[in-house]
């Protein structure tokens, strides 16, 4: 694979202001920064983790399309979360996604997030090359 780095901007407002990109992508290697369940300035999923964490979730799988690759090319997934209460309903989502490809997992619960409602942010890398089973 070639070594040129190429971006991917998913129009949150926060890339712009921040400086960011939604995805990258070097070598066979793509990164999806941290993704919660905002499209454009709107919250989904307000009060439930679940559905945060299923919105993310499909916000960076849309974002690896742009890279022609899909949930069956994700070797790595970090979860982070609010409350360790919702551990259980965030696992449900991530399943729903992974259950077959069972990517590496870290889940971290954090303090909080830049906006108070965002329970659930998602990151997500993928492989390019030929995945082994």
């Amino acid at each position: 694979m070639s070594d040129a780095v190429r971006r991917v901007q998913s129009g949150s407002p926060w890339e712009e202001s921040f400086g960011f990109a939604r995805a990258v992508a070097v070598g066979d290697r793509v990164l999806v920064g941290g993704t919660t369940s905002f499209k454009g300035s709107v919250l989904y999923g307000e009060g439930d983790p679940y559905e945060q964490a299923r919105i993310a979730l499909g916000t960076a799988i849309e974002a690896l399309g742009e890279f022609g690759l899909d949930a069956g090319s994700v070797i790595r997934t970090r979860l982070y979360l609010t409350h360790a209460r919702d551990v259980d309903d965030v696992g449900r989502a991530h399943k729903e996604f992974f259950d077959a490809v069972r990517p590496v997992s870290t889940l971290l619960v954090v303090e909080g997030f830049v906006d108070p409602r965002i329970l659930v942010e998602v990151e997500v890398e993928a492989f390019r090359g030929a995945v082994n089973s």
